[in-house]
C-alpha cells in the first residue's frame, strides 16, 4: 500500500466512525464493536504511514515497512 492508498483507507474510515458516532445514542452493540475496530484499524494506518514516511526520511525505501499488529499500536505510550 503506497501513502495514497493509505491516506484514502484513512479518509474512508474516518467517515466510517463520524457516521458511527452520529448514530451512537441508538447504537447496538455490534456498532460499538466496529467502532471499537475502526479505531484500531485508523491507529495502525496512521502508524504504517509514520512508519514509511520515517523510512523515506532515513534513505530508507518506504515499501519495506509494515503495519504493526493491533496489539502493539494500541499500546503506545502517548
Amino acid at each position: 500500500m503506497d501513502e495514497q492508498q493509505i491516506l484514502q483507507r484513512i479518509h474512508a474510515l474516518v467517515d466510517e466512525e463520524h457516521e458511527l458516532r452520529s448514530q451512537s445514542a441508538s447504537a447496538e452493540p455490534e456498532q460499538h464493536t466496529r467502532l471499537t475496530h475502526l479505531e484500531e484499524t485508523l491507529d495502525q494506518c496512521w502508524d504504517l504511514l509514520r512508519r514509511r514516511r520515517a523510512r523515506r526520511d532515513a534513505g530508507m525505501n518506504p515499501d519495506d515497512a509494515e503495519a504493526a499488529p493491533v496489539s502493539q499500536v494500541e499500546n503506545y505510550l502517548q
